[in-house]
């Protein structure tokens, strides 16, 4: 199959000047770009639109939705072709039996749980072929790199309570990641405020990123805090890699809740700082204020340890109760980042039992004053009653932080979405075109080269793609057709699972997945591997 895009302005993902030229896709590469006179299956008049690469999610949470939605309309339609999977130090390989169970009930507020039987994988390589061929032989929507989660080859060490690891531990988590990664996992993750990776001592995670440098990959952390302690948690994950060798990759790089308004200045000189010394440090952050996670996240460390039954048991224990209120209300829970919650910041965005939909898109604090009841009890309630699988929005950015953040040159842009839940946080469907759109169009926070470079070249270069994230001659055929003039995001808080607009062709590996704005039948995505000497392919 030829297809011929005529006239299109191409912005390469270099971040260099934009230019006008014919681009021939061939099977699934890039065939050639200049004057091309030569006939075509397909051809499309790109006259006013712009061909960039594919954009690449370099922190998605679509682990199995990818596989159990084939259209995956939310990604392809927004022009993303390429995910970074097994984040935040929870993901479902390499599991045993015993894991995979406890992290299916775990992580039902992020992917929720669709049974036992897609979960025929137990080990990375077993994840990336079944990715490959998707649930029914179709293939998936767009390309999945993946990540080793840490607390998951923590748990399959040392299970899910907060156990020091001794020198043995930590050698056999090294094996594990090292495994991982040579079957074409291309880095590690980690949850530092998530059970059980929050237990990891700094020895541990130091091993574990001498593993990851020397074997050509990067650490992902969802580090230590996000809230009052959030410089700190920064600068413990520079040191840690900077000695370990291993390059960096900051997770969605916030500085939310009340302590850290105004104080984006001090994360970037920190990290510039760094940089000046000779760290490789990279970040992604997702374009809106809130964050997402699940409802359980906020409880303390200790009443989460031992894993989903533990945690229900102690939310019928009055003494476990008081302290976790303690926690919450009084002193600041390490879950909420060392703040206290505050009710009415936190929105109910998804649940799994259907008799608790009333609550979805209200806050803990609206849901507390219809039942008169007070708020820490309501948020009880709602955990026991759902089993720990809600989902929540939690309002607590600041947008002069955000703006700040995202104009750093070693930025790239990460969705963070959920993809489930009635009201998923709209950035599952309108990261990639609100960046278009909003940020470089409307407020002119970069020019429309220096934006594509952030959503493609940028993380091509970070996750060391060989043949992606440009476009160039020879490379894949991940490509995005957009009208700069009217690419938006149309997903909002009320109404999130809404489709970008002035997309409208997307080709992954040379198949069109989005026709004219129509989604196509495609499935061409394939999963990313780390091969030899580090390049990923």
């Amino acid at each position: 199959m030829h297809t011929l895009i005529r006239q299109a302005t191409v912005v390469d993902g270099a971040e260099g000047r934009r230019y006008v030229a014919d681009v021939l896709v061939e099977g699934a590469t890039i065939a050639a770009i200049g004057s091309i006179a030569e006939p075509a299956d397909r051809v499309i008049d790109a006259d006013g639109l712009v061909l960039s690469p594919g954009f690449i999610d370099m922190h998605a949470h679509s682990d199995l939705q990818i596989l159990l939605d084939p259209e995956h309309l939310a990604k392809i339609s927004q022009g993303c072709t390429s995910e970074v999977l097994g984040q935040d130090g929870l993901s479902y390989a390499p599991v045993d039996d015993d894991a995979l169970v406890m992290l299916r009930r775990k992580l039902t507020g992020w992917n929720t749980d669709p049974g036992p039987e897609p979960f025929t994988w137990r080990s990375v390589a077993q994840y990336l072929d079944r990715l490959d061929s998707g649930i029914d032989g179709r293939g998936i929507a767009g390309n999945a790199a993946y990540l080793v989660p840490h607390g998951v080859v923590r748990a399959l060490v040392l299970g899910w309570d907060d156990v020091p690891a001794s020198a043995a531990d930590i050698a056999a988590m090294q094996e594990i990641v090292r495994t991982a990664m040579g079957e074409g996992a291309v880095g590690l993750s980690a949850g530092l405020t998530y059970t059980p990776g929050m237990y990891a001592g700094s020895d541990e995670l130091l091993a574990l990123c001498r593993t990851v440098g020397e074997l050509g990959g990067f650490f992902a952390p969802h580090h230590r805090s996000y809230g009052r302690g959030a410089l700190e948690a920064y600068a413990e994950m520079i040191d840690l890699t900077t000695r370990a060798g291993c390059p960096l990759h900051l997770s969605h790089a916030t500085m939310n809740f009340g302590p850290n308004k105004g104080r984006a200045g001090e994360l970037l000189t920190l990290l510039d700082d760094a940089i000046a010394g000779g760290a490789d440090i990279s970040l992604d952050t997702y374009p809106y204020l809130p964050g997402a996670t699940t409802l359980s996240a906020v409880l303390p460390s200790w009443s989460s340890a031992g894993g989903t039954e533990a945690t229900l048991r102690r939310l019928h224990d009055p003494s476990a109760l008081a302290r976790i209120r303690e926690d919450l209300e009084i002193t600041g829970s390490d879950g909420c980042h060392g703040v206290t919650a505050e009710w009415d910041t936190i929105e109910i965005s998804g649940v799994a039992h259907p008799e608790l939909g009333g609550t979805v898109g209200r806050t803990v604090a609206q849901i507390a004053a219809t039942r008169g009841q007070d708020p820490f009890d309501t948020f009880i309630d709602i955990l026991v009653r759902d089993e720990l699988g809600t989902g929540m929005l939690q309002h607590v950015g600041h947008e002069g932080n955000v703006q700040a953040i995202m104009a750093h040159p070693r930025h790239t842009g990460g969705s963070d979405g959920l993809l489930v839940g009635a009201k998923p946080h709209p950035r599952a469907w309108g990261t990639f075109p609100r960046y278009l759109g909003h940020y470089c169009r409307d407020l002119g926070l970069f020019s429309l080269e220096e934006c594509v470079g952030h959503l493609t070249g940028r993380a091509a270069t970070r996750l060391r793609l060989r043949d992606r994230g440009y476009v160039r001659t020879g490379y894949a055929a991940d490509l995005v057709l957009f009208d700069p003039t009217t690419v938006a995001d149309t997903a909002t808080f009320a109404d999130p699972k809404q489709q970008a607009v002035g997309i409208p062709y997307v080709f992954v590996n040379g198949e069109l997945a989005m026709d004219d704005g129509r989604r196509t039948a495609a499935t061409a995505g394939r999963a990313l591997r780390r091969r030899d000497g580090g390049g990923v392919s």
